[in-house]
């Protein structure tokens, strides 16, 4: 039997522009390594959802926005927009901010969640050790929560989860 290997794409189509991003270095990679671990411990133990990482495409509408978030979570009752891809608003998006994805990742990408009204939006900056929580509320972005290098961020949407940065970032 042949394995099929199928290749790794890391482009994105930011408002029908193609982006590719630079791939992570390893620092990025334990961060969200950390998050991720946090986040679906919790997630599983509570079964409210799951929880996805990249590279996974959101796709929000064919050919004009489909992202690949590092860190992404879908409740229970809305696991129907999984399928070969994600095909809808996930309930939380996470970016894992490094210098040369900064103003893709905090002006074109958010722009695009705020429109598209994903109700939470994780900004992660490792060179600042801080974590930005933003939910929507009235169509726009505004910080839920929010720590910078110690602390605790706590979640709305995914209730009751608390995270403690030193466990990110150390």
């Amino acid at each position: 039997m042949e394995t099929v290997y199928r290749d790794i794409d890391l482009t994105e189509i930011i408002n029908g522009e193609e982006s590719m991003g630079p791939s992570p270095f390893g620092s990025h990679q334990r961060i969200s390594g950390n998050l991720n671990e946090i986040i679906r411990h919790y997630v599983k133990a509570k079964k409210l959802g799951q929880v996805y990482y990249s590279p996974l495409d959101i796709i929000f509408e064919e050919g004009v926005n489909r992202l690949q978030p590092d860190i992404l979570f879908i409740r229970t009752e809305n696991m129907a927009i999984v399928q070969d891809w994600v095909r809808g608003v996930p309930d939380m998006v996470c970016e894992i901010i490094s210098q040369g994805t900064y103003a893709r990742d905090t002006a074109l990408k958010r722009a695009v969640y705020e429109r598209y009204r994903v109700p939470e939006y994780w900004i992660v900056l490792p060179e600042f050790k801080t974590i930005e929580i933003l939910t929507i509320e009235n169509d726009r972005y505004k910080t839920h929560s929010i720590a910078e290098i110690e602390g605790i961020v706590t979640s709305k949407i995914i209730e009751g989860l608390q995270v403690n940065i030193k466990d990110i970032f150390d």
